[in-house]
């Protein structure tokens, strides 16, 4: 017996059918000012000598229900360095230390992905620092994959990441009696779904105020600036 067309459709949902570009991995832009690299590191063996690096890009390709299809390649830009004072930022990335003219990026390139569970997965990959290349694994939590609340509306995922590593590893071994050689790493990422992708279909749980295409700047929300005091009649 023939089923009528108008049954096809939720016979499918009901059985878990769903058309490739639900089920395939969708690329997604970093956003440079939303994601930041921090290090800490022992200053002297008195405190945590605390930097972070902003700016970084490069692309990510998830699929949530599929970890072990994601792919990361990115971009740090190591002249950035920020550790509160501009002369021990000076000091960090000479060349005795991070060599930052030599060497001003430094990349990360994922070579496999080992999944947790639905939220966490090892991303291991060559992190490339200084011209020495090392793997390192990335303790991964995804923290949210939904449309953005402002304009454009973009769809965006967000993960936060630890790590640890050996500076000597890296051939950066000065000041040894002063600089510790474990690093530890902590990564917050948000990036927003690349255009002209196949993954269109990952827009079906957005929120029906939330528009697909790109909001002109005059109809963004925006807070309303207070009224200027009221000013002296001139005699």
């Amino acid at each position: 017996m023939r089923l009528p067309r108008q049954f096809l459709l939720p016979s499918c949902l009901l059985l878990g059918i769903s058309t490739p570009a639900w089920a395939a991995p969708a690329q997604y832009t970093l956003d440079p000012v939303h994601t930041r690299v921090q290090f800490a590191i022992d200053h002297a063996g008195f405190s945590k000598a605390i930097g972070t690096v902003s700016g970084s890009t490069g692309t990510i390709v998830f699929d949530p229900d599929d970890w072990s299809t994601a792919r990361v390649a990115v971009s740090i830009p190591i002249a950035r360095v920020d550790l509160g004072d501009a002369k021990w930022n000076q000091a960090t990335l000479a060349r005795n230390l991070l060599d930052g003219e030599r060497h001003p990026v430094a990349t990360f390139v994922s070579t496999r992905i080992e999944p947790i569970d639905a939220q966490r997965a090892i991303v291991h990959g060559d992190l490339t620092l200084r011209g020495e290349t090392r793997e390192v694994a990335l303790q991964v939590v995804l923290n949210g994959l939904k449309r953005y609340p402002l304009p454009p509306f973009r769809r965006t995922v967000g993960f936060s990441a630890t790590a640890a590593l050996s500076r000597a590893e890296f051939g950066i071994d000065a000041w040894k009696s002063v600089i510790g050689d474990a690093v530890e790493l902590r990564l917050e990422v948000e990036a927003s779904r690349s255009r002209g992708g196949s993954d269109a279909g990952d827009d079906a749980d957005a929120p029906d105020d939330a528009p697909d295409a790109e909001v002109p700047a005059a109809d963004a929300p925006v807070e309303e600036a207070p009224a200027p005091p009221p000013t002296e009649p001139t005699p």
